[in-house]
């Protein structure tokens, strides 16, 4: 069975799926662009401000199930120029603390809405 995971602190999809789903103890997030949870538009073109409204709006949705980001395991990074990585990391140590998830960083060539940054998470609870 798997259950849907919601919050208004958190952009609503702009599609056909869920910001997150509960199946058992692991709960599979939508990734997320940073958009303003009340505007629905890009809160900014700094990769800095992005990263931290992407790993809040992951905070959000990660507290609607009830956990928060140290039950993160897994990251799925994708950003749109690899040179912005340093700032990624610098921000992503002030979310999260060690034992950090595991991760993956991919370049891609476009993203929703035209962000830089798009992040999806695995959590266990």
């Amino acid at each position: 069975m798997k259950n849907k995971i919601h919050t208004e602190k958190a952009p609503a999809a702009i599609g056909p799926y869920s910001q997150a789903i509960k199946t058992n103890n692991i709960i599979y997030f939508s990734g997320q662009i940073p958009l303003d949870p009340k505007t629905m538009v890009l809160v900014s073109d700094d990769i800095a401000k992005q990263t931290e409204q992407v790993l809040t709006n992951l905070l959000h949705v990660s507290q609607a199930a009830g956990a928060n980001l140290d039950a993160i395991v897994k990251l799925t990074i994708y950003l749109t120029d690899l040179t912005h990585f340093p700032i990624v990391n610098e921000i992503m140590g002030k979310f999260f603390k060690e034992p950090y998830p595991a991760r993956t960083t991919i370049q891609v060539a476009a993203l929703p809405k035209a962000a830089q940054i798009e992040i999806d998470a695995i959590m266990a609870v």
